[in-house]
């Protein structure tokens, strides 16, 4: 075999990007579509009194603590 390059019929036997393609495709949409609680978490991260009640008492609890009250007037 002196040849290194193989011609596009036999490449695509074994090269699939679709998948790869597809699979990279619906990561992007899970990060941009995240779950209620993960937004929670992160609200709850980027302050410092919440995160550390999360320590002891868990993200949920400590979102409704410092946020879950939260009244219009």
């Amino acid at each position: 075999f002196s040849d290194p390059f193989i011609n596009r019929r036999r490449a695509n036997g074994f090269m699939q990007a679709d998948t790869r393609l597809e699979a990279f495709s619906q990561e992007r949409i899970r990060e941009r579509i995240k779950a209620p609680q993960e937004r929670q978490r992160e609200v709850c991260e980027d302050y410092y009194p919440c995160e550390v009640y999360a320590f002891r008492h868990g993200y949920a609890a400590a979102y409704r603590h410092y946020f879950g009250r939260r009244r219009t007037k």
